[in-house]
């Protein structure tokens, strides 16, 4: 956003509104800090603000302030629609597009309110009154804190609001080793460290929360794992079965897929989880370099993302879905097999 419209955002704030905050489906540690910080600026400074989600979200992120006033859209759909259609303003944070908070769609595109888009991912549909989107940020929690830097709002940001910031920073680089981490965003995470955020503490919320359930998991989906040397990928599978197998929780999945990308030599890394209920297999997948995975996923997968992180669906059956991929390596050989790592 360009300093005319945060002015004209600070006019519209400085008096008291109805705002709903909406994250993407299945939030992670990026949605619910940016979320949860956000929420926490507007009440403090007297506004009625609603957090709303789509759907749950894992228990190792329940610890960050105001994270148990988040509504589930799937729990309260009559409260939640009621809240949008009433909403001053709505803000769309961590995601571009109404189709990505799930069945919030439909309420959400009947709105009347002002919207305000926060968000790092390609390709933002034109649909907001006010739009920060810039790709190259390392997370949306970090572009909330220059939002309000530009807000002249620092000021806000208590211990909690800093913790939630942190917390999505330190997840969306993987703990700052992804090439988005740049010496602003660590610059911003030390100030939110100054502000109040321990980051050892949030260390141990976010990575040392392990079940041995989701440990077994683990093993499971690393003895799926297939490794095609020749395309310099490697991919893992888990069945329904297999979740049900070992008490699947949500959140359990998050980061398997980064095990196949760790190993020395592969580029591209895609994992495919079977949700039975939605009749779909979930896939995320992640690269190293220049090897572009959210044109990847936007051409076979039915998602997007980031350059080097992405995600989407396939609707086909499991060995159908493998099978695909297999299929389709051959024409990305070049690209794998050029990209420096």
């Amino acid at each position: 956003m360009q300093k005319e419209q945060y002015e004209s955002l600070k006019a519209v704030l400085s008096s008291p509104k109805n705002i709903v905050i909406v994250p993407h489906k299945s939030p992670d540690g990026d949605a619910v800090g940016s979320i949860t910080a956000l929420y926490g600026y507007l009440t403090k400074t007297g506004h009625s603000a609603t957090m709303i989600s789509p759907n749950d979200f894992p228990t190792f992120l329940k610890w960050m302030e105001h994270s148990d006033q988040i509504l589930n859209y799937e729990m309260t759909r009559d409260q939640s629609d009621d809240l949008i259609a009433d909403a001053d303003l709505i803000f769309i944070l961590d995601h571009n597009a109404f189709h990505r908070a799930g069945d919030l769609e439909t309420p959400l595109s009947k709105a009347k309110a002002t919207f305000i888009m926060i968000d790092h991912h390609q390709q933002p549909d034109d649909f907001a009154n006010y739009m920060y989107s810039d790709t190259g940020m390392s997370s949306t929690c970090e572009m909330v804190y220059h939002f309000l830097e530009n807000l002249d709002a620092v000021n806000t940001i208590d211990a909690a609001m800093a913790s939630s910031l942190y917390t999505g920073i330190l997840t969306d680089t993987g703990s700052f080793k992804y090439r988005s981490t740049t010496s602003t965003t660590l610059r911003v995470a030390a100030n939110l460290v100054d502000l109040g955020a321990d980051s050892e503490h949030i260390n141990r919320r976010i990575y040392d929360v392990n079940t041995p359930t989701r440990m077994k998991l683990l093993g499971v989906a690393l003895n799926n794992m297939v490794i095609l040397e020749n395309y310099r990928t490697a991919f893992i599978t888990l069945t329904q079965k297999e979740l049900d197998d070992n008490n699947f929780q949500k959140g359990d999945t998050e980061g398997f897929v980064n095990y196949a990308l760790s190993l020395d030599g592969i580029v591209f890394a895609q994992i495919f989880i079977e949700k039975a209920d939605e009749s779909i297999i979930k896939t995320s997948l992640r690269s190293k370099g220049d090897f572009d995975v959210n044109q990847l996923a936007r051409e076979h997968w039915n998602g997007g993302g980031h350059k080097n992180a992405a995600g989407g669906r396939s609707e086909a059956s499991m060995q159908e879905t493998v099978d695909k991929l297999i299929s389709i390596l051959p024409h990305y050989e070049a690209d794998l097999q050029r990209t420096k790592i």
